[in-house]
């Protein structure tokens, strides 16, 4: 299954980095979500796009929009990442990597998880896909760009 523009996401439960589970679905009606998938915490392309949705964050909040990252590392990995580079937003764990699946996010060379970002509106329905492995800054500046202009619609 991929997901695609104009799909609904699929009901998502995981666990943050505070140990709290989160569920995708609690959104709808309230937010726009920026749902983030990312190889690996701390390593440095990852390190570098987290730290940009970070240093962006308060205009994502001001456009509506919650930020949450995804990658198959666990919840403790979460916590020190977040905690080092001072993310301000959730990190959801994906161990084994189902909600990755779910969406169909594609492997680089078929051995790194891909990075692939979808802007998901108040009703729950996928805006925008931004797919690029190396383009960290592109995430960040095309979420927001669509964020925003959600908000004045």
């Amino acid at each position: 299954m991929t997901i695609k523009v104009g799909d609904a996401i699929p009901d998502v439960t995981l666990k943050a980095q505070t140990g709290e589970t989160v569920n995708l679905k609690s959104f709808i009606g309230q937010k726009c979500v920026v749902l983030y998938f990312y190889p690996k915490d701390d390593t440095p392309g990852c390190t570098k796009e987290s730290c940009g949705f970070r240093d962006s964050y308060t205009a994502f909040q001001e456009a509506g929009a919650e930020v949450i990252g995804i990658s198959g590392d666990s919840v403790s990995s979460h916590q020190q990442f977040a905690n080092k580079y001072q993310l301000p937003f959730t990190l959801l764990s994906d161990e084994g990597n189902g909600v990755r699946k779910a969406f169909g996010v594609p492997s680089t060379l078929g051995l790194l998880p891909g990075r692939v970002t979808y802007v998901i509106d108040r009703q729950g329905i996928v805006r925008h896909i931004f797919n690029s492995q190396l383009n960290f800054q592109g995430h960040i500046d095309e979420s927001l760009s669509i964020v925003q202009d959600l908000a004045k619609a």
